[in-house]
């Protein structure tokens, strides 16, 4: 192996990820569901999951009927109405956030339209543990255009 291969192998090893790498389950708080809402700014509808940004407004408030919200049945064992009640604001107040989808396969189970930047919507997802890092949520439940999506799973 050449002298100029070797550094470019350890200098790709080393290199910091991005804010767009990929998280297993085991970094999100799965104890607090997590409510954000906004408007999105850019997304990557790819595998291993659609994922977007979602510029969140500076007033956000937890809406008052979020608990009585009808959620769709999944094929995972998912209680969504208690979720819903559960979930609460960010701690930390970013105004952007990453969101992680499900897979397109999934996406397209649920028939998720591909969302466009400008589109309003809101997630109830959970992020990483603490809320360190970067502020990313993964996606249980999606809410667009007067639709629930649960993405844990595909539709019952």
């Amino acid at each position: 192996m050449s002298l100029h291969r070797r550094h470019l192998l350890v200098a790709a090893a080393t290199m910091p990820l991005g804010a767009h790498a990929h998280h297993g389950w085991s970094s999100f708080d799965a104890d607090r569901p997590i409510y954000l809402e906004g408007t999105v700014r850019s997304v990557r509808w790819q595998n291993p999951h659609a994922e977007l940004q979602l510029d969140v407004p500076a007033g956000l408030a937890l809406p008052t009927d979020l608990a009585q919200r009808a959620v769709p049945a999944q094929t995972a064992p998912v209680d969504g109405k208690a979720l819903l009640a559960k979930a609460v604001l960010p701690r930390r107040k970013d105004r952007q956030w990453e969101i992680e989808l499900a897979p397109l396969t999934r996406m397209q189970a649920w028939q998720v339209q591909e969302i466009k930047p400008g589109t309003a919507l809101s997630v109830v997802g959970f992020t990483l543990r603490d809320e360190k890092g970067d502020a990313v949520l993964r996606a249980e439940y999606l809410f667009v255009d007067g639709k629930a999506y649960g993405l844990r799973s595909g539709p019952a």
